[in-house]
């Protein structure tokens, strides 16, 4: 089973429109969306561990221009 998580994502004001499009460029990038509350958008993002997933957090997410914040929520997949 592969590994997703949720990416919580506060920006600097006037980025969401281009940061949407960068994110959505991203293979590993399931979902985006812009959200209202306290963070500006929420990423879906895939990999083949929870690992991959901070490393793509880290190196391909975070340092998107605009980007001032990330928290990663990891999916525990929860079985009966």
């Amino acid at each position: 089973m592969r590994a997703r998580a949720f990416v919580l994502i506060n920006l600097a004001a006037g980025v969401s429109e281009d940061v949407l499009m960068r994110l959505q460029k991203m293979g590993f990038v399931a979902e985006v969306h812009a959200v209202s509350g306290p963070y500006d958008m929420i990423a879906i993002v895939d990999g083949a561990t929870f690992n991959e997933i901070g490393k793509s957090v880290l190196e391909k997410i975070q340092p998107v221009p605009g980007i001032q914040q990330t928290i990663t929520c990891n999916v525990i997949f929860l079985e009966n």
